[in-house]
């Protein structure tokens, strides 16, 4: 399965800064936690990242999961760009991957709910759904309606899984190459096409 932008159309993609459940090395899925100091600051370094790329109040849209630790990091962002913080949609399609009765557990936590069940989900995370929750195929889906829907260049925050199985789509990868993906915070991707960039600080 593969993916790209529409032609003349940039998107720039980014996860939302670092949270409690990061930290803590949790799954989060639906359930929020608050954004925690780095976080915030990682926030603001996608605003700057962006202001350096596009300049002061660009005119494009800006899209957000409807998630509170994606919208907080997208109203940090969006004041570095002098822009008015609660400007931006929200679209449920770049929710992150649902995470089920995983979700705020641990590997460990996680694993003894239901080792072999844990051991399927590892072997094909394409197929195989989280207990309650998506496997790697659904989310693709909803994540690749809503890039296909793009009409103007965006600015859009969304979060790890979700982040890594869309650049995994335009870079034309299996699920373990995008399994194997890192997560960064604090970095935006440039989209062109099937083109992935990475913006660093």
């Amino acid at each position: 399965m593969s993916l790209e932008v529409r032609p003349h159309v940039t998107l720039y993609l980014a996860r939302h800064g670092q949270t409690q459940a990061n930290l803590e090395k949790r799954f989060s899925g639906k359930k929020d936690t608050p954004l925690t100091q780095l976080g915030r600051t990682q926030a603001r370094q996608l605003g700057e990242i962006l202001l350096r790329e596009l300049g002061p109040r660009p005119p494009l849209a800006f899209v957000s999961s409807p998630f509170e630790r994606a919208q907080t990091t997208m109203r940090i962002l969006r004041r570095e760009l002098d822009l008015p913080p609660d400007g931006f949609a929200t679209d449920a399609r770049i929710e992150e991957i649902d995470l089920g009765l995983w979700d705020q557990l641990t590997d460990d936590q996680a694993r003894s709910l239901d080792p072999a069940a844990f051991e399927r989900r590892g072997a094909d995370k394409w197929n195989v759904h989280v207990p309650g929750g998506e496997n790697y195929k659904e989310a693709a889906a909803r994540a690749s309606a809503w890039v296909r829907d793009l009409d103007r260049d965006t600015v859009a925050i969304t979060h790890g899984a979700i982040l890594r199985i869309l650049r995994g789509l335009f870079l034309g990868l299996d699920w373990q190459g995008m399994n194997n993906l890192d997560e960064t915070q604090g970095v935006v991707f440039r989209i062109r096409g099937r083109e992935v960039v990475r913006l660093e600080p």
